[in-house]
């Protein structure tokens, strides 16, 4: 048995002072108790808190997660070394065609021992999205849901995708979000024009997830001077919806942040960097299935400025991100980091420092820049 010494240790909504005990890739026990060990890590001065869960990022380090299994490998692996130890590639909109060569790549990555952590599956954002929302995905390669298109996609693929985020008002009879349900998919609804009535339908229909809350999602409209709500206030009124950030201090100002959880809480939030293959590297300059952009200020933005086409974060801002500039407390903002994706996505030993969870740690400073990390009770990091 091994143990991990520190009095920062990140229990649910404490800090403890003391152990945590390690053994065949699960966590034994937390405790001050002193037990016998093969071996301890003194972390003394640092958090230790369960290893981040992202479920929504395009790459990392010059990694396209919709480019090779060589290129998926690195960029979990580049995740991994900022405290992500499970991660959902994500793949963007593109021909059915191409997108399957993607998730047939993830799933090879999956099968490959050189990804240091667990790769939970495909995250598929599109085709089937919103032209109106369509943000820094493609246009021309959006459609509605098509059965004779995704019917033997998922039928082929499903094993190796997590979550498939589609527009709900494109599937008004509800027979793709079914389809999802089917094959074990969680659904989540974005880059959406919808109105209320669309999300009630999408969720009662087991869709229970919005992607990157006020990015590419609608508010409220007025029909003849009726107001109508979008999928944001929907999201805010059905108790049951979860919602994913992206915390990278760009998207969405603190004031909004501190919104987002006053209304939905920690438990029902998850944090995501929605990263480009560019994060981490100096580069400025790239292209997303076919969308260029550019990095200025610290984000990645369309070629003309008029949105931003994702982030160039790493799994640790988002935590200070929502601890330094929304004031949130550390113990939620590591809770949405871990937990609640870890529940989103069902991972049931994923998320959590408790007995019997997985030995997966983030190990970070006070300034959170991360100084170890373990899976499976094996430092990689």
């Amino acid at each position: 048995m091994k143990r991990i010494k520190s009095d920062k240790i990140i229990v649910d909504d404490r800090i403890l002072d003391g152990y945590v005990y390690f053994e065949g890739g699960r966590i034994v026990e937390l405790t001050q108790r002193e037990l016998p060990v093969s071996e301890e890590y003194d972390m003394t001065g640092y958090y230790v808190s369960p290893g981040f869960v992202d479920i929504h990022t395009h790459g990392g380090g010059g990694y396209r997660f919709e480019g090779s299994v060589e290129e998926i490998i690195g960029g979990c692996n580049f995740h991994l070394r900022h405290g992500t130890t499970s991660i959902c590639p994500t793949v963007s909109a593109a021909p059915l065609a191409d997108m399957a060569a993607s998730v047939a790549n993830v799933w090879a990555a999956i099968q490959d021992k050189r990804v240091k952590g667990t790769l939970i599956g495909a995250h598929l954002e599109g085709p089937y999205l919103s032209f109106k929302q369509a943000g820094a995905q493609a246009a021309s390669f959006l459609t509605p849901p098509d059965a004779a298109a995704y019917m033997p996609f998922l039928e082929k693929y499903a094993p190796a995708i997590a979550r498939w985020t589609y527009a709900p008002e494109n599937d008004r009879d509800g027979r793709f979000v079914r389809a999802l349900q089917k094959h074990g998919i969680v659904a989540s609804m974005g880059h959406t024009d919808g109105v209320y009535e669309d999300a009630v339908r999408a969720y009662e229909g087991g869709c229970e997830l919005v992607t990157h809350l006020y990015s590419c999602t609608s508010t409220v409209t007025r029909e003849q001077g009726f107001r109508r709500l979008g999928v944001i206030e929907s999201a805010y009124l059905l108790d049951g919806m979860k919602v994913e950030i992206i915390c990278d201090g760009k998207h969405l100002p603190p004031e909004l942040i501190r919104l987002v959880y006053k209304i939905k809480g920690a438990k029902s939030i998850a944090l995501v960097t929605d990263s480009l293959a560019l994060a981490g590297t100096d580069k400025t300059h790239g292209f997303m299935q076919g969308t260029e952009f550019i990095i200025e200020d610290g984000v990645c933005k369309l070629m003309d400025r008029s949105a931003f086409a994702g982030s160039i974060a790493t799994a640790e801002r988002l935590v200070r991100v929502a601890v330094e500039e929304a004031g949130l407390p550390l113990t939620e903002a590591v809770s949405m980091m871990t937990a609640t994706p870890a529940s989103i996505m069902k991972l049931a030993r994923k998320g959590r420092l408790a007995p019997d969870m997985d030995a997966d740690f983030a190990i970070f400073d006070p300034a959170f820049t991360v100084q170890a990390v373990f899976v499976g009770g094996e430092r990689q990091v």
